[in-house]
């Protein structure tokens, strides 16, 4: 019953439906999963759980700096807004 710390993604209530149109309750469970993911503002990895269609994306962005810096307030987790805050500090204070 993980959830995604970065997108929010948890998860779902669907209903199966059988062919001759039953509807049973199941839940999809997002592929979280925790991994350990370098910030090259921070110079360091970061620890987090973070679903795979979310390091997909990330990859896609060019890395967790990137995305994170793009990202809404309300879906991240307070650790993830941590983070960000940390890197939002260490590019302004490398500009000045």
């Amino acid at each position: 019953m993980g959830r995604c710390e970065l997108t929010g993604k948890g998860p779902v209530v669907k209903n199966l439906v059988s062919h001759s149109n039953i509807k049973t309750k199941s839940t999809a469970q997002p592929n979280v999963q925790r991994k350990r993911i370098f910030s090259r503002s921070l110079n360091q990895m970061v620890r987090l759980y973070v679903a795979t269609s979310t390091i997909r994306d990330m990859e896609h962005v060019g890395g967790l700096d990137a995305f994170i810096l793009n990202q809404k307030d309300d879906a991240m987790s307070p650790r993830a807004t941590d983070i960000r805050n940390r890197i939002r500090r260490k590019m302004r204070a490398t500009k000045a």
